[in-house]
This record gives structure tokens, C-alpha cells and sequence, in this order.
């Protein structure tokens, strides 16, 4: 039967970008539909898969030469004698040589017996990329080699694709190729002048190079004149800059209209600031003071305020928070203060009690494990205004609280909470101040990006009396001398912690597990209060274990990462970390942070299991010799990029698919500060738009 005219007319269509997968040859409707699930519906979605490594077969290999094993090389030329063999079930041999004119080479393939059928009376020549290895008898031959025919191969660089649903290998590699005409027909989402202006390719040809780039340039002596990378880095950074600008779009969108907000304006003026300092027990430091300055100026606008206050551990970020909120309680406004536990909710509400509290306005608590009755009544003095700060969990923003007059929003530990959540809260009132917190450093670049939306307030300076924590990496071997020291330091007065990745241990996981360790420390450490905290416990077993620390029945406390903030023990003194690789170095830098803040010297102690490679190790070094948060932080994003790191997931699951925050810092500062000329010119929406085409888009959290 022959096509009817619509199929004519389909094929001689050229392929465009916005095509739907079925015109590229070998994808039914089936395949389709599988990739669709991975998130690729058209041709240009698929041309945006990029490689993540490039097979250098730009130089043929000759069989007469010499020829080392464990080497990849790219040989043309004939097969000959092939044969199939099954010397067993489930194993099938296809084997034979290959002769290119001027040597031989034996071939094998296992588990592929069609090509048996395919190639045995071939006389045709092939391309033959794979790995050299000896076999029987010290044979060299060339395994499960890649074969193409001579017509259609050739000597280049060959892109090697991440799987993408049901494609991989070859066959993904070559509806990409496929696709390659489409670029042809794309349309550049960044006009003529910004690309000029930036020093930026097109964005077809920079994806064509990608996919299909050219062998490196190499003098007469055959060394490269310019490497791969060099020569592709203008296409990755082309990329880069469209996702980054998607971003600081979305980013500067939400500013702008958070701006259009009518917020409550708080008078901060010097008197009143003089007044909510008299709260606190001790005397700021410069650092704090400046940031309250900021604060209190955001506030006495009739816009709402959206900050992002950064500090390192200690810095005291919790008293300049509580100075904002007096502010807004003075004015006659409610406050909530919204964290993502419930211990350190608790902390939080007894820290505001002992500053706030004889001011006359003491801290509700809501959480969601409180009694029912204890709820209701919050809920109830929430609405009615009697109850005027509040501290508390999600509960915060749940459907069916109403605020009296919600004024200022702190939230603190920002990275465990969405845009979306954060917004939620915020909602509850009409345009409320917000202050957001994070104890975790945030690198320059990824605060601009993830949250480009908020003025930065950087807590630079430790209150005077903060030790230096001393910190030693020691193997598992050393954990009985590491726990003889923590008895003898318990003994001295002080009190330790010891962390652990996981609550039990798991035969698919290598690690150690707290209740496997109970045991050993308590026999390693007789005569000493010992108590375990973890997230499996209620409510009331927290507060008995938390208040038994601080009073000092308890010594030593095995713990999850529950304590990595919220538990303040000036007497601790020790800080043991189990399978300290396993966390990142904010988080480890974060624990550490929980000893020295009293009087006495402090320790931490990272116990690294046997056998972690050189990256982990070096990680754990550089925690052992560097004390400043910020400089760990870029550490962490350097060594680990943004798709770990504690504060990106947030803004999608699967970070920055074109752009590295560890390399890109310029393209972070060019992107921001043109979404915001976009936006004074009124042009954001139309950018917005054109990058969405090209499915680059901020991810649902930033977006909001």
C-alpha cells in the first residue's frame, strides 16, 4: 500500500525543533511515550540531552603497529572466518579477525548471536571501536567491539550520551543524529544584540558542536593546538548563560511582585531599636548591629521586606531575628517564626521566652504533635490576637489558621523549606515582612541564584568568646582511644556528642548505625549517663533526653542529625562524628558548631570508615584545617556541585542541567543584573517566554 498524501507531505517537510518525537526514524508511538515519561516530548528536548563524555576515534589505528592492552582504538577493515560458538546455556560467542591490509586482529562478541547472521558472509568493510585485551593464551583481540559500516562511520569524536528512559548506547546516539537537521530551523531565544554583547554563539550551531564536534586541531608533531574542552566551552557556556538568565528572570519576577505589595510599615527608628536591644542580655557585636540596621530600615517601608540573613554557626543571628520581631510586637503586629522541626521549635521558643518573654510578649508553640486541646487553644488566641508571637513547624501555614494581624514572617533553617511553603506562610497575613535564616553558608553565587529574590545580610563576625573548635580525622580503628578521650573529658566536666548517619544499620549501606554503637560507648564509658536522641522519638522523649543533656544527667548523647541545630549546651565540649564522609562539610561544619560555646577548649573528632576514597578523605582535611563557614561552603560546592549541596534541591530536583555554580560566578552576576534591567525596561515576561520555549525554566518553587 502506498502513503497517502498527508504521509507524503510529512516527509518532505523538513524536521523542526518543535516536532513531535514520532517523525524521527526508529521512535513509534510506544518509544515515545516512554521518553515523554523522562520528560522528552519534542525533537529539540531531545537535542538538549547533551553527552557527558566524548570517544576520541579520530585516528585509526593501523594493526601492524604496536598495539598495547587495556588501549580503546578505532580499526577499518574486513572480518574474517567468523564463527558462533555456545559453549554453554546462556552464552553465545560470535569470534573471527578483522584484517585492515596490513595485520590481522582476533574479534570477539558475547551475547550478541545476531551479528553472527549479519556479518558471516559480509564482505564489506566495517569501523571497529573497543578495547584491546589479551584472551586465551595471551591472545590480543579487540572485545565486544562497536561496529559501523565503512559508508556510514568514519574517523571522529563520538558523543556518549547519559540513558534516557528506554535509549542508550547507540541507538540514542543516533536519533540524536538524527535530529540534527531540526537545528537548521531553530529559533534563538537570546536576540542578535545580547549575544553580541555577552560574546555568545547561536544556539543551533553551539548545539550542533556539541553533538558533533570536530577532532582537535594538532600541529605537525600531532600534539593538540586546542583541546576539546577549550574548544567547546564557548557551546557549554552558551547554555549555561539561557539557564542561569531563566533563573535571575524568574527570580527578578517574583521580586517585582512582592514589591507590589502593601506591607505594614514598622517604625525602626533609633529609639525603638535602642529599646529592643535593652531585651538581650549581652552587647552586639558590629556585625549584628549593621544587619538590624538593615532590617529595621526594610521594615519602616510600607513594601515588604524580603531579606535572607546568613551567618556562620554562633554568629547570633537568633538575637538579631529576635530584635526584628520586637520591632514588629511594639507596633502592635503578630509575628510567627516557622522552623522545620519541632526541636528546634522548642528551642526557639524557650531562646524568645528568656528574651521576649519580660517584655510581655511570650511565645506560643505550635507543632503538630502537641495535644490536640493544646492546639486548639493556640489556634483559637492565633486568630483572635491574644496570642501575638508565634513559633511553630508547617502548623504555621496550615489550611484553616487565620492570623489577626500578621505582620513579620522569620523563617529560619530557609533550605528545609520550598518557595512555595514559604510563600504559604506569608499568605496568612496581608504582604507581611519576611525574614528568612539559614545557619548554613551559602556561597556568593548560589545565594544570588536560589535566592536572587532577597536582599543578603551577612552576619561576617563571631561574638567575642566563640573557641575555635579543634578538628582531627581519625580511622575506625582509632575509636576506642576516641572514646577513652570523650570518658576522660566527661570526667573533666564537659559533655559530648556522638553522630551517627543512620539509626540502624543496613546490609546495603556500610555504615555505622547508632544502635549497633549504644553498647560499645556506654562499655567504654561506665559510669557515665548516656542517652540517644533521634527522630523516632515523641515529643516527650526529646524533651526528657534534651533536658537530661543540659542538666547533666546525661554525658555523652548519641544522636542522628536532630542536633545539628536546636541543641545548645554551653558545657558540651566534644563533638564525635561516625562515618563523617557520609555528610557534606556545611553539615559536618553545622555539627561542629553545637561544642565551644563555653569556657572550656573544644573538640571535634570525624571517625572516617575504613577504605573511603581520596575525594572523601580530602573533603574531611579540609574541615580539619578551615574554620570560616562561607570558605567551607565554596569548598563543598566546588568538590560536590550545586545538585548536593543543602539549599538547591528546593528550587528543583534536579539542579542546573547546563550551568556549574562552582565555575560560572560571572554568568550568575551578568544574568542577575540583566533580568533586572529586563525588568525596568519591561521585557522580563517576553525573555520569560522565549526561554520556556526551550524548556528552560526556573522549576516550579522559584517560579511562584
Amino acid at each position: 500500500m502506498s502513503p497517502g498524501p498527508a504521509s507524503e507531505l510529512c516527509a518532505e517537510r523538513p524536521l523542526a525543533p518543535d516536532d513531535p518525537l514520532t517523525r524521527i526514524p526508529g521512535i513509534g508511538l510506544k518509544t515515545a511515550a516512554l521518553l515523554a515519561e523522562a520528560g522528552v516530548e519534542r525533537v529539540l528536548d531531545l537535542l538538549l540531552h547533551l553527552p557527558r563524555r566524548y570517544e576520541d576515534r579520530s585516528r585509526l589505528c593501523f594493526l601492524d603497529g604496536d598495539l598495547e592492552p587495556g588501549s580503546w582504538v578505532l580499526v577499518r577493515g574486513r572480518l574474517r572466518g567468523l564463527r558462533t560458538r555456545r559453549p554453554r546455556r546462556r552464552l553465545t560467542i560470535v569470534d573471527g579477525v578483522v584484517d585492515d591490509g596490513r595485520g590481522e586482529l582476533a574479534v570477539v562478541w558475547f551475547n550478541q548471536p545476531w551479528l553472527g547472521r549479519r556479518l558471516m558472509s559480509s564482505e564489506h568493510e566495517f569501523y571497529l571501536f573497543g578495547q584491546l585485551r589479551l584472551g586465551a593464551r595471551q591472545r590480543l583481540q579487540l572485545v565486544n567491539p562497536e561496529l559501523e559500516a565503512a559508508e556510514e562511520g568514519g574517523e571522529r569524536l563520538v558523543p556518549v550520551y547519559p540513558r534516557l528512559g528506554p535509549f542508550s548506547g547507540r541507538r540514542l546516539r543516533r536519533a540524536i543524529e538524527a535530529c540534527l537537521p531540526a537545528l537548521d530551523r531553530c529559533e534563538d531565544p537570546i536576540a542578535p544584540e545580547l549575544r553580541d554583547r555577552f560574546d555568545l554563539p547561536e544556539l543551533g550551531p553551539a548545539l550542533r558542536r556539541l553533538h558533533a564536534p570536530e577532532p582537535e586541531a594538532r600541529s605537525a608533531a600531532g600534539e593538540a593546538v586546542i583541546g576539546l574542552e577549550e574548544m567547546l566551552e564557548p557551546c557549554r557556556r552558551r547554555l549555561a548563560f539561557d539557564e542561569l538568565l531563566a533563573l535571575s528572570c524568574a527570580v527578578a519576577a517574583r521580586r517585582g511582585r512582592r514589591r507590589q505589595g502593601a506591607a505594614p510599615a514598622i517604625a525602626g527608628d533609633a529609639a525603638r531599636r535602642a529599646m529592643a536591644r535593652q531585651l538581650l542580655p549581652f552587647a552586639l557585636t558590629a556585625a549584628q548591629q549593621r544587619v538590624t540596621a538593615e532590617i529595621a530600615a526594610d521594615l519602616g517601608r510600607s513594601t515588604p521586606m524580603g531579606r535572607l540573613l546568613q551567618g556562620d554557626v554562633g554568629s547570633g543571628k537568633t538575637a538579631v531575628a529576635a530584635l526584628a520581631l520586637a520591632m514588629a510586637l511594639e507596633a502592635g503586629l503578630q509575628a510567627a517564626v516557622m522552623v522545620p522541626t519541632e526541636l528546634l521549635a522548642e528551642q526557639h521558643a524557650r531562646t524568645l521566652e528568656r528574651f521576649l518573654g519580660p517584655a510581655g510578649w511570650p511565645p506560643c508553640l505550635l507543632t503538630a504533635s502537641q495535644p490536640a486541646a493544646a492546639r486548639r487553644d493556640a489556634r483559637k488566641g492565633i486568630a483572635d490576637g491574644s496570642q501575638r508571637l508565634v513559633v511553630g513547624t508547617h502548623a504555621l501555614f496550615q489550611e484553616g489558621l487565620s492570623y489577626a494581624a500578621l505582620g513579620l514572617v522569620v523563617i529560619d533553617e530557609q533550605h528545609r523549606f520550598g518557595v512555595v511553603q514559604r510563600s504559604a506562610l506569608a499568605a496568612k497575613g496581608r504582604d507581611p515582612h519576611v525574614l528568612v535564616m539559614t545557619a548554613t553558608p551559602i556561597p556568593r553565587s548560589l545565594a544570588l541564584t536560589v535566592y536572587g529574590d532577597l536582599e543578603l545580610s551577612v552576619i561576617d563576625e563571631l561574638p567575642p568568646g566563640r573557641r575555635v573548635v579543634r578538628t582531627v580525622v581519625r580511622p575506625e580503628s582509632a575509636r576506642q582511644k576516641v572514646l577513652e578521650f570523650v570518658a576522660a573529658e566527661v570526667a573533666e566536666g564537659g559533655r559530648a556528642y556522638v553522630v551517627y548517619p543512620f539509626i540502624e544499620a543496613a546490609e546495603e549501606i556500610p555504615a555505622a548505625a547508632l544502635r549497633d554503637h549504644e553498647a560499645l560507648v556506654r562499655r567504654h564509658c561506665p559510669g557515665v549517663g548516656v542517652g540517644v536522641l533521634h527522630g523516632r522519638l515523641s515529643r516527650e522523649q526529646r524533651d526528657e533526653v534534651t533536658a537530661a543533656f543540659r542538666a547533666g544527667a546525661i554525658q555523652i548523647l548519641l544522636a542522628t542529625t536532630v542536633v545539628e541545630v536546636g541543641v545548645d549546651v554551653p558545657e558540651a565540649t566534644v563533638m564525635v562524628v561516625e562515618s563523617a564522609q557520609r555528610f557534606g562539610l556545611s553539615q559536618l561544619h553545622q555539627l561542629r558548631g553545637r561544642v565551644g560555646r563555653g569556657e572550656r577548649s573544644a573538640w571535634c573528632v570525624l571517625i572516617a570508615d575504613e577504605g573511603i576514597g581520596d575525594a572523601a578523605r580530602t573533603r574531611l582535611e579540609i574541615l580539619s584545617r578551615c574554620h570560616d563557614g562561607f570558605a567551607i561552603a565554596e569548598e563543598d560546592l566546588a568538590m560536590r556541585g550545586p545538585g548536593e549541596l543543602t539549599g538547591v534541591r528546593q528550587w528543583g530536583p534536579a539542579g542546573f542541567r547546563f550551568a556549574s555554580l562552582a565555575r560560572d560566578h560571572a554568568l550568575v552576576e551578568a544574568t542577575r543584573a540583566l533580568a533586572a534591567e529586563l525588568a525596568v525596561r519591561g521585557e522580563l515576561g517576553e525573555h520569560q517566554a522565549r526561554l520556556a520555549r526551550f524548556h528552560l525554566s526556573a522549576g516550579p518553587d522559584i517560579g511562584s
